[in-house]
């Protein structure tokens, strides 16, 4: 980890304002993702994995949505137009490649030639590769509860959506780093993707461990009440602008409950519906939040107090890196600029893990 970001300190502390939410308070690692090279020993997002050259790399077997979006490339392509993106100017002058890049375009498109000379290949042809999403050591995230003597966790995810959900189907490995041996040098790769927002920029990470509090649809309805109080914020002497008067409960939601942006553990970011427990297929105990994954970073407007303090001036200024704008670094977008969450069951990891998209 080779660089540091901060969560700004929350403009009020709300269990001074409101003691009853104390005990709702859970522990969370923001990832802060950046893009980089991440190497395979390396937390990343979009990152090569530490995979064994034994053991076979995952592929999806279901069937494939086919919406012809006009957006369809390779995951080379992708993440090649991003680099070109960020280096656009004023001048408008469209930016050329590095030698090394016209390189990677021409393995790409003899790749692609060799797969079409072997017969046009269907949108939904299976099995499809699948995308390495996230890859968490449990030294830099020690928030994670691995099952038995694993410390790694690897997530992929097939870069095509499935019904009936409309996401990309998700596939969850905990492993013991002691027990690989041989890396994988060359994972196989999709032949396209269905969107850009489903090839994950690779991004190294920089983790901050925070206090979450639950998002406001997540508290009991005298819990909310409680937060509506506008006479309860005053008597407290917080200084919150006179403008949240009227709905209170939103200084909360968007400054001071849980945290936006790609983390492991914390609440869950409700908003698409209300809160939706997930139970366990196996032994149906209530699920638990395992990783975030997030479009955004933080959100426009207000929801800036979020960025980090050394992204904050970039944050502001609307500066770009790697093609991405600052509050999408992994260049991911799940939903109409949503989260995807993945759970786990808290009795046994190795259940099967399932997610749901906020």
């Amino acid at each position: 980890m080779g660089f540091v970001r901060t969560t700004p300190p929350r403009p009020v502390e709300v269990t001074a304002v409101f003691p009853e939410l104390a005990p709702l308070a859970r522990p969370a690692i923001r990832l802060h993702p950046r893009p980089g090279a991440p190497s395979v020993r390396e937390s990343s997002v979009g990152g090569p994995l530490l995979w064994p050259a034994g053991e076979p790399w995952p592929h999806c077997e279901d069937a494939h949505l086919h919406v012809d979006t006009g957006f369809r490339q390779s995951p080379t392509e992708v993440r090649l137009e991003r680099r070109l993106q960020a280096r656009w100017r004023p001048d408008d002058r469209r930016p050329a490649f590095t030698p090394e890049e016209e390189a990677l375009k021409e393995r790409n498109a003899a790749w692609l030639a060799e797969r079409l000379d072997a017969g046009p290949p269907s949108p939904a042809e299976c099995p499809v590769p699948m995308l390495p999403v996230a890859q968490l050591f449990l030294r830099d995230i020690p928030l994670l509860r691995p099952p038995g003597q694993a410390d790694l966790l690897q997530i992929l995810w097939c870069p095509y959506e499935h019904e009936p959900n409309y996401k990309p189907a998700t596939a969850l490995f905990w492993r013991s780093v002691a027990e690989v041996g041989d890396i994988l040098a060359t994972p196989p790769e999709p032949y396209e993707a269905d969107y850009p927002g489903y090839v994950p920029e690779p991004c190294v990470l920089a983790p901050e461990a925070i206090t979450e509090y639950p998002n406001s649809l997540d508290l009991s309805p005298d819990l909310q009440r409680m937060l509506e109080d506008w006479n309860r914020w005053q008597a407290a002497g917080v200084d919150v602008d006179s403008s949240y008067a009227e709905y209170p409960r939103d200084f909360y939601s968007i400054h001071l409950g849980n945290a936006p942006g790609w983390k492991v553990g914390g609440w869950p970011p409700w908003g698409r519906t209300d809160p939706n427990p997930r139970h366990c297929a196996v032994c149906e105990v209530q699920m638990v939040p395992l990783l975030t994954i997030a479009s955004r970073e933080w959100h426009g407007g207000e929801g800036h107090s979020w960025a980090p303090q050394e992204d904050q001036a970039a944050a502001l200024a609307g500066s770009y890196y790697a093609g991405q704008a600052p509050s999408r670094p992994t260049g991911v977008e799940v939903g109409s600029t949503d989260n995807m969450q993945i759970y786990v069951c808290p009795a046994s990891p190795e259940h099967p893990h399932t997610d749901l998209i906020q």
